[in-house]
């Protein structure tokens, strides 16, 4: 059978999702404990790999098992033999037509960045820092230039293993609530440090190095260097991961880190 999970984690001191030898990563800690609760060792497939430094409140994966356990089972088992920086939200079984990766239709992230003259205390591994006042209104009007489906060659690390660069943005938004500022992008899919070199790119409108329509521009270069630095990787969230109706799986919890403070 399968089972799938939504599970929450604090990136700053992993070495990103993906398995390594020698150092610490998500991948690693959750399949060692869904291991002692299946009582065999599991492999889990997630709908999409962060980097060292992300952090995820609706990230999804996916274990095939012949365990059979209720999903209070399943959580709590788990969560009672996971570090306190990672935490199993929910568990449902799904058909086996199911995979955490390849049947997802869409994925979220959003970007917090603490804008004001004073570096963060509380959030310095749960946000980016700009000092130097951002103009979020211009950051939203370069944003729309990326919506649709585009080449994000631009926008895209050098060391993207992905089969080629077209991905459709579906939405993206810019909002300021206090000292915080917000990018949230939704897409069919990402490529590498996608979302953070658009935040670069989108930052330097910001601050007013560049109007918005330089967005555009960049994107239509189609070349890496013609965009921003890649932003910090302490503010990226994966927040939710959009499947067909028909797995009726659990609603994404939104990052809730902006309405809290």
């Amino acid at each position: 059978m399968k089972v799938a999970f939504g599970v929450e984690y604090d990136g700053s001191k992993f070495f990103g999702w993906q398995r390594q030898t020698n150092a610490r990563t998500v991948q690693a800690c959750v399949e060692e404990a869904l291991s002692k609760v299946a009582d065999c060792p599991l492999k889990i497939y997630c709908a999409g790999r962060t980097d060292t430094g992300v952090h995820a409140t609706g990230q999804v994966i996916h274990v095939d098992t012949v365990a059979r356990r209720t999903t209070r089972s399943w959580v709590l088992g788990a969560n009672s033999n996971l570090p306190n920086d990672v935490s199993i939200l929910w568990a449902q079984p799904v058909e086996d037509d199911f995979h955490a990766r390849f049947s997802a239709t869409g994925r979220t992230y959003q970007y917090v960045i603490c804008n004001r003259v004073a570096r963060p205390g509380l959030w310095s591994t749960k946000s980016s820092f700009i000092f130097k006042p951002l103009d979020a209104d211009k950051m939203r009007e370069a944003a729309q230039n990326l919506v649709g489906t585009h080449d994000f060659s631009s926008f895209r690390a050098a060391g993207c293993q992905s089969a080629h660069p077209i991905r459709e943005v579906r939405r993206i938004d810019v909002r300021r609530q206090g000292h915080f500022v917000t990018v949230e992008v939704e897409a069919n899919a990402f490529l590498q440090h996608m979302v953070r070199n658009i935040v670069g790119t989108l930052i330097a409108v910001g601050v007013g190095y560049e109007t918005p329509s330089h967005v555009a521009t960049v994107l239509n270069a189609r070349s890496r260097v013609a965009a921003g630095p890649t932003a910090a990787p302490d503010g990226l969230y994966l927040i939710a991961v959009s499947y067909p109706a028909k797995f009726d799986l659990p609603s994404a919890v939104p990052n809730q880190l902006i309405s809290a403070i």
